[in-house]
């Protein structure tokens, strides 16, 4: 979780720093893409955890 969260904070300020300065349009791109991967492993990661779980 701890991981989540540290990649969460790296990909909005990747995003704000792209925003406010000039010609770093690139930060922004990388932000949400850092941001996607980051929603991406979450689900992997509760996937995984939920076929564990004995019926």
């Amino acid at each position: 979780m701890a991981l989540f969260l540290l990649l969460v904070i790296v990909a909005i300020v990747l995003g704000i720093i792209g925003v406010v300065a000039k010609g770093l349009f690139y930060l922004l791109v990388i932000g949400v893409v850092v941001l996607v991967a980051d929603f991406v492993l979450l689900g992997l990661r509760l996937g995984r955890r939920r076929r564990r779980l004995p019926r």
